[in-house]
């Protein structure tokens, strides 16, 4: 049995589900940018996932999510106010990983460009219009993985 007084939540996501229309048109979108499907995901009409480093992204049937959840379909909506960054090591990279989500079918938010802070960001949405930044953060440098930590390694 759990001894709830000294329960605590770790400190991670582990995985990260993204409700979509359609898995597989969504997968594409994924694919196209050079992304590998995790094994036994391959052709699910309900979930295609990516291992990513220390993580997964899933994608999930949108009408599946809200049946686990309970919802009407349609209470799963709009911009949620949160956004998935993908940091690179160089501001070099931001802008033609932007070029290939757009020839992917992703849509351009913002292009590329200096932000306030000192960093080079841009902003894409998938086309199930979950919002994603690529970003440059020189004070957040990747490991030699490519994996990030604020303030870095």
């Amino acid at each position: 049995m759990v001894n709830s007084s000294n329960l605590t939540m770790e400190q991670r996501v582990s995985l990260i589900t993204l409700a979509v229309k359609n898995v597989q048109h969504s997968a594409q979108f994924y694919d196209a940018l050079g992304w590998e499907r995790a094994a036994g995901s391959d052709d699910s009409e309900e979930v295609v996932a990516y291992n990513l480093i220390g993580q997964t992204l899933g994608l999930y049937s949108r009408a599946k999510l809200a049946e686990d959840l309970g919802i009407p379909e349609d209470a799963i909506g709009g911009f949620s106010g949160m956004t998935l960054s993908h940091n690179v090591p160089t501001k070099e990279e931001v802008a033609p990983l932007l070029e290939l989500v757009e020839k992917a079918g992703g849509r351009i938010l913002k292009p590329a460009g200096d932000i306030f802070w000192g960093g080079f960001i841009g902003y894409f949405c998938d086309p199930d219009g979950h919002v994603w930044e690529v970003a440059h953060n020189p004070f957040s440098p990747l490991d030699k993985n490519g994996a990030f930590r604020w303030g870095g390694y």
